[in-house]
């Protein structure tokens, strides 16, 4: 099999690394970043977004799939893969938050996956790239 097709993205909020991290652990959050519906189906073992906690994604007519928080490092480290559905194989994220000097946060956004259907996993990661640079920054009061 290939190597996996990754996506990469940064981007430099004004907002302190608690803030950010707020943001992006909060599932119901990321519904405008991915352009999906977004429901809770668990909380994390140890807390509301901590590992564990898992939510289901719905875009358009394709069905629903789980994404679940598998590392959750407040303030710096929040990492995920798919648990259930999607055509995607191996799918997982990262998000990786550093303190800037001025004080906001600086996040590196990595997703990796592959894909049955020789061309999509390109074409999902084209999309993705696209919609997660252009809503990132406004996730973050």
């Amino acid at each position: 099999m290939a190597a996996p097709t990754r996506v990469h993205v940064t981007h430099t909020f004004t907002s302190a690394p608690d803030v950010v991290f707020a943001a992006l652990s909060e599932h119901e959050n990321l519904g405008p970043l991915f352009g999906a519906k977004i429901t809770r189906v668990r909380d994390g073992d140890s807390s509301r977004n901590g590992v564990g906690s898992t939510r289901a994604l719905k875009l358009g007519p394709l069905p629903a799939f789980h994404e679940t928080t598998v590392v959750s490092e407040p303030n710096t480290l929040i990492e995920y893969k798919i648990t259930k559905g999607s055509p995607l194989r191996g799918h997982w994220g990262t998000q990786r938050l550093t303190p800037t000097a001025d004080g906001g946060t600086a996040l590196d956004y990595t997703i990796g996956f592959d894909a049955p259907v020789p061309g999509l996993a390109l074409v999902v990661a084209k999309v993705l790239t696209s919609t997660i640079s252009a809503k990132i920054g406004n996730l973050v009061p």
